[in-house]
């Protein structure tokens, strides 16, 4: 089942965020959190981030790009565990990755989930939609 929507949450004082509960039922007990692109996290379910992590150890290393995109998203992965509330605790090293304040946006994005402060995503969201005519111009080179 894919991952789609938008949700608003907030971080509680202990740094955890509650996952919203369909989301919860696709991830299981545990996922893996890293650092994403555009300045936000990435939650992915386990077998999805296995996938993700083969694919990255077969970069090559001679490439200097790809060396520094596996570390990225490699150094920077650790396993979390849904609590019974649905909550995950947010390692302090990403959240100050990702600037996450208190309001958080989760948006599902297909395969993974993406945590974004929710400034940042406004924000980030306002220029897309801005863009929008040009991008999809460019992702029909791609051939979407």
């Amino acid at each position: 089942m894919p991952f789609y929507g938008e949700y608003t949450y907030s971080i509680d004082e202990k740094k955890r965020l509650a996952i919203p509960s369909k989301f919860r039922k696709v991830l299981g007990k545990k996922a893996v959190i890293t650092k994403g692109l555009d300045q936000c996290l990435f939650l992915y379910p386990e077998r999805e981030w296995g996938i993700l992590a083969k694919k990255l150890s077969k970069l090559p290393l001679s490439q200097s790009d790809a060396r520094g995109f596996a570390r990225l998203m490699l150094t920077g992965a650790m396993e979390v565990e849904i609590d019974n509330l649905g909550r995950i605790l947010i390692p302090d090293y990403l959240k100050e990755y990702a600037k996450l304040k208190k309001k958080v946006v989760i948006a599902g994005v297909y395969n993974r989930i993406e945590i974004w402060d929710e400034k940042i995503w406004k924000e980030y969201q306002e220029k897309t939609e801005k863009e929008v005519g040009d991008i999809a111009e460019r992702l029909k080179e791609l051939g979407v």
